[in-house]
């Protein structure tokens, strides 16, 4: 159960279809269709669902696992949590003048603990950290943010924290605008939207690039966290959390991809993690171009530590057979492509239709999910070439007409679909110069983790032959009586 209380409503996802009379849901994450039984079906009314009892509760806690449904934030309960029961954990390491910017903004009543990751000069920090009122703990050797942030929490004594960097400033409502989502009795962390510190005048074309497509800002529509879900993970730059849900914390020694990893193991045990655009706290972004290259090398870098702690969870593409037989017929551009692209298509949806034995229609939802397996695939392979595969793909191109033509149009293609839909305020072509550079930065990365740990695995894409059923989802709806899915 989710512990939701009266009164709480959820919607149905904006990317949520419903067919057969509302009787079944086609959306989610991944992919599926949720079959509402009677007992349920008359509990979701204009894409809407009202907690006010068990069943609804239970149908809920489905919706929520299965990704389908959103909490609407103004029906959560307001929290009566106060200030001085959620603790701000500050890692630092040097800049001295961003943590009293951010100490600054940090509304008043909070525990304040700064760690200091055995800076180069502790001084100013010492005593940034004492003129607001903080508690200074002091590492021994630089530990990196995830030895720095659990050096914090082993100090927090309230039952929530907030971890946040030096780099951020914040406001009033922030926090208390998270806690409502700790309503739900399995919430483990909320995070709000990271957007930048400058994004208008006087920000130079990096800065104008980020405050439309940093790697921080997770877009803006709210959404449950997990892997291969829209949004797979939160940065840490800023992370409300219920403390009893962290355990030991972070895992010791990362020093790169800790974030998502934390998110991943709370994922598995069950809990929830959640994205909520409705608050933003602010990031100063790197503004020269070596600082940002080399900040996209080290997200980069998370490859592979990621893959030897999660495995094929951070697989850079995921394939069913059909949809990878799909891009291999279309990246071998010869006269019998198009042919064998359709033939592929009608396949899948025939195969797809006859595992849709309770819906109405179902070629006709069939159709829709192939075309939204199409969709994905041709997403994920143009990112394979020109982000993650780059260098392979490079050097293919310098050799074969049709590989270099794939690379091209990925490239192109990639950037125009970005900047229709970020919508920068920037000129396409310095757009798309700063789209290729971001991802040449991040292959480079992937690719030196792959070198560093000898292994190639956090490059493979996963070819799942059959859908996998993660923990919480609607295996257990039958018993409940409200709904199965495929």
């Amino acid at each position: 159960m989710t512990g939701l209380p009266d009164g709480v409503v959820l919607r149905l996802r904006a990317d949520v279809r419903a067919s057969d009379g509302g009787r079944a849901l086609v959306g989610g994450a991944p992919t599926r269709v949720l079959y509402l039984k009677d007992a349920a079906r008359g509990l979701v009314a204009n894409r809407r669902l009202d907690v006010r009892d068990a069943p609804s509760r239970a149908l809920a806690d489905i919706l929520l696992d299965a990704g389908l449904a959103d909490p609407v934030l103004e029906t959560l309960p307001t929290s009566a949590v106060g200030t001085e029961d959620v603790t701000f954990v500050i890692p630092a390491y040097g800049r001295a003048d961003g943590l009293d910017r951010l100490l600054a903004s940090v509304p008043p009543g909070h525990p304040l603990i700064v760690v200091d990751d055995a800076s180069p000069d502790p001084e100013p920090i010492a005593a940034t950290a004492a003129r607001h009122g903080a508690k200074l703990v002091v590492l021994e050797r630089n530990l990196g943010p995830a030895g720095a942030r659990n050096g914090g929490l082993e100090q927090v004594t309230t039952p929530f924290v907030v971890f946040v960097d030096t780099d951020v400033v914040i406001d009033d409502g922030v926090v208390p605008t998270l806690l409502r989502h700790f309503a739900d009795e399995r919430m483990a962390v909320v995070a709000p939207r990271v957007l930048g510190l400058r994004d208008g005048a006087g920000a130079n074309w990096i800065e104008r690039y980020e405050a439309a497509r940093s790697s921080l800002d997770l877009g803006p529509t709210g959404a449950a966290v997990k892997p291969r879900a829209p949004v797979s993970w939160v940065p840490a730059t800023f992370l409300l959390a219920r403390v009893e849900a962290l355990g030991a914390g972070f895992t010791p020694g990362m020093r790169e991809g800790e974030d998502v990893d934390l998110v991943w193991r709370l994922v598995a045990d069950g809990l929830r993690v959640r994205y909520e655009p409705g608050v933003v706290v602010r990031h100063e972004h790197r503004a020269t171009t070596r600082e940002w290259l080399s900040r996209k090398v080290l997200y980069g870098s998370s490859a592979t530590p990621l893959e030897r702690r999660h495995g094929n969870l951070i697989a850079p593409a995921v394939f069913a057979p059909w949809s990878l037989a799909f891009m291999l017929a279309l990246l071998a551009q010869r006269k019998w492509s198009p042919w064998a692209v359709l033939a592929i298509a009608g396949w899948a949806t025939v195969r797809i239709a006859r595992k849709l034995t309770r819906s109405d229609h179902p070629y006709r939802d069939a159709s829709r999910l192939t075309l939204s397996g199409i969709d994905a695939a041709v997403k994920q392979t143009m990112a394979l070439l020109v982000r993650h595969w780059w260098p392979v793909a490079v050097l293919a191109a310098f050799v074969s007409r049709r590989a270099r033509r794939a690379l091209l149009v990925s490239a192109a293609l990639d950037a125009a679909l970005e900047y229709r839909r970020t919508r920068p305020r920037l000129d396409f072509g310095r757009f798309a110069l700063a789209r290729r550079l971001d991802d040449l930065a991040y292959g480079f990365g992937v690719w030196k983790s792959a070198f560093t740990g000898r292994s190639l695995r956090a490059l493979l894409p996963d070819i799942v032959r059959g859908r996998r059923r993660p923990r919480g989802e609607e295996q257990a709806d039958p018993r409940r009586g409200l709904a199965t899915g495929t």
